[in-house]
C-alpha cells in the first residue's frame, strides 16, 4: 500500500503535467464565484458546466447582481444545464450573500442548497482552508489506492485517509490536483464508486421526470402557456407525468399560475 507521501508525489507530480489548470473556476478566490461553480458542477460534467459558468458569472458577476434578478431571468440563464431548482437556491444564497459573510463551513452551511460538500469545497477553494470532502473523483482516487481489498467502503473510511494525506496549507490545490488525479483514472477505467456504501446510480434520463420538468420550463422561457396546452407538451401519454412535473415545479416555487396560464416565477 502506498505511503501518504508518496501519494502525494503521485498526484502533485500528474497535476503539474496534465492538470487542468485553465478551468474557469480556478482563476478565481472569489467566493461567490466559486460558489457558482460548485452549484452548477453538482451532478453534472464539467465540459458542459464550462459555458454557463462564463456565460452566468458575466450575467451576474456579484452575489448582489443575482440577488436583486428577477428568478425568471435566472431560470433563463440556466435553462439547458438541468436541475433547475439549483438555479432558484443559488440566487437565494446570493441574497443571504448580501447581508453578510459567510466563511466557515458551519456559516457555509446555513446558505440555501449548499450541503456539507459544498460548504467545504468553497471553503477549500475561496480561502484555502484545512477541510475534508469527497467528491466522485475523490473517492476514486482513495479507494483505488488505499483501500483496493475493501468492498463496502465508507465515507468515514476515505475521511481517515483525506485527513492523513491532505498536504495543511495547501488545501486549494490539492484538491484540484486530487480530483484531476481521480478523472484522470476513471478515464482510464478505473472507477470504485460502485464499492461505496453511498454510491446511487443516476437514472435514465430519457422518458424521466426530470426531462419532463426541464421540458417544461424550456417551454416557459418563451412565455406564458396555458396550463391545459402545458399538460401536453409531451403528448397523452405522458400527461400525468407532466402534471406531477407541474405540481412539483409549482410547490418550489420555479412557477406560478394566473387564470389558467403557468409563467416562469418572479
Amino acid at each position: 500500500m502506498m505511503t501518504p507521501a508518496e501519494f502525494r508525489v503521485l498526484v502533485w507530480r500528474y497535476y503539474r503535467t496534465h492538470g487542468r489548470h485553465d478551468l474557469p473556476w480556478r482563476q478565481t478566490h472569489n467566493p461567490y464565484c466559486v460558489l457558482v461553480s460548485e452549484i452548477m458542477l453538482q451532478q453534472t460534467q464539467v465540459d458542459r458546466v464550462i459555458p454557463f459558468y462564463k456565460k452566468f458569472t458575466r450575467k451576474f458577476p456579484t452575489a448582489r447582481k443575482l440577488a436583486q434578478a428577477p428568478l425568471s431571468e435566472v431560470l433563463k440563464s440556466w435553462q439547458g444545464l438541468g436541475y433547475n431548482r439549483r438555479a432558484k437556491q443559488l440566487r437565494a444564497a446570493a441574497q443571504a450573500l448580501t447581508e453578510r459573510k459567510y466563511r466557515t463551513v458551519t456559516e457555509l452551511e446555513e446558505l440555501p442548497g449548499v450541503g456539507p460538500y459544498t460548504a467545504r469545497a468553497v471553503a477549500a477553494f475561496a480561502d484555502n482552508q484545512d477541510v475534508i470532502f469527497i467528491e466522485t473523483n475523490i473517492r476514486t482516487a482513495i479507494i483505488h489506492h488505499f483501500l483496493p481489498k475493501k468492498k463496502k467502503v465508507s465515507d468515514k473510511d476515505i475521511e481517515n485517509v483525506l485527513l492523513r494525506v491532505l498536504p495543511k496549507g495547501k488545501s486549494r490545490d490539492w484538491y484540484s490536483a486530487l480530483m484531476d488525479y481521480g478523472a484522470y483514472l476513471k478515464r482510464s477505467g478505473i472507477s470504485h464508486n460502485a464499492r461505496s456504501k453511498g454510491y446511487v446510480k443516476q437514472s435514465k434520463f430519457s422518458g424521466s421526470l426530470r426531462e419532463a420538468r426541464g421540458a417544461l420550463l424550456r417551454e416557459l422561457t418563451q412565455g406564458t402557456v396555458p396550463r391545459a396546452l402545458l399538460l401536453n407538451l409531451l403528448g397523452a401519454s405522458r400527461r400525468a407525468q407532466v402534471l406531477t412535473a407541474l405540481d412539483a415545479l409549482l410547490a418550489e416555487g420555479l412557477v406560478c399560475v394566473k387564470k389558467g396560464h403557468v409563467a416562469l416565477a418572479n
